[in-house]
């Protein structure tokens, strides 16, 4: 970590910030706010944005983008842009296509971090969800090892700097790992994490291979009953979570936030709310109390 402990050295000696914002959006909120809101967050103090194809909402995100950098708010060199191939996009040969669509949308000439979001392979074409007339994804057979060769060629093409993955578990990452004629390993894997799914273990597996784990969902699963079970407690109603806070006079998202950052890992917090943009910078502020380790989950 750097001495302000503002940002994490990856394996490829690039640097990506500790805090980023995550530009995903919920079903109920259009896909032009995010020029809105990615605007607000840059403005606010963040400078790592988390974004992916499959969100639908490149084009708005790099239209604020710029346009911060046109009203001098922020260089091009300041803001670190991860962008990610989607599904059906896994076949070699697709690769840097979909890396040139995601930046003509940008409209900017490289992404600081490219990934593969998911290692599950689907079927070719416009759809982002191909499904046959059962309603059930259709699959490609695909191996990720070329997918990641493609990947290394768009780094020596300058269009990404570092490359990683999202949602890889460790078999799936020792399969890249031990790739013959690895050229650069995966500097990151960002997947679901938050104390209620600690991934102790692949935490650890990341560390020993020199990977940084980024944390998505850092506030909790999404609250649709596709991903969880409804029934299950919301993260930051959780009374531990709220006793922490109380103690450091602190939010309950804020001290999630921090316990990721302690753990060194990387942690993106997801908000299409001004207050809670706002709020959730402030983990990097000197106001927010570092705690003990083992006020936290292990």
């Amino acid at each position: 970590m750097d001495p302000k402990g503002q940002r994490v050295k990856l394996n490829d000696g690039h640097f990506i910030p500790v805090l980023g914002f995550g530009s995903a959006e919920n079903k109920e909120v259009r896909k032009s706010e995010a020029l809105e809101v990615t605007k607000f967050a840059i403005e606010v103090g963040f400078r790592h944005i988390d974004c992916a194809h499959m969100y639908q909402n490149e084009e708005f995100v790099g239209q604020a983008i710029r346009s911060k950098i046109a009203d001098g708010t922020v260089k091009r060199e300041d803001i670190f842009y991860t962008s990610k191939l989607w599904c059906t996009f896994l076949r070699p040969e697709l690769v840097r296509p979909a890396l040139e669509k995601s930046l003509k949308n940008l409209q900017l000439d490289y992404v600081d971090l490219y990934i593969i979001h998911l290692p599950l392979a689907l079927k070719p074409g416009e759809e982002l969800l191909p499904k046959d007339e059962n309603g059930k994804l259709i699959v490609d057979s695909v191996d990720l090892c070329h997918t990641w060769e493609a990947l290394e060629k768009c780094k020596d093409a300058g269009l990404t700097k570092p490359i990683g993955v999202s949602n890889f578990n460790h078999k799936q990452l020792e399969k890249i790992l031990n790739k013959p004629g690895l050229k650069y390993k995966p500097v990151c894997n960002q997947v679901e994490c938050h104390p209620y799914l600690n991934q102790r273990k692949l935490l650890d597996f990341c560390k020993s291979h020199d990977i940084v784990l980024v944390a998505y969902a850092a506030l909790g699963s999404r609250r649709v009953k596709e991903w969880v079970n409804l029934n299950h407690p919301v993260l930051l109603e959780d009374p531990v979570l709220c006793a922490i806070a109380k103690k450091h006079k602190q939010t309950p998202a804020l001290v999630a936030l921090r316990y990721q950052i302690q753990r060194g890992v990387v942690v993106l917090a997801k908000s299409y709310n001004k207050k809670r943009i706002k709020e959730n910078i402030q983990v990097m502020s000197g106001s927010v109390g570092r705690g003990s380790p083992k006020e936290y989950p292990s």
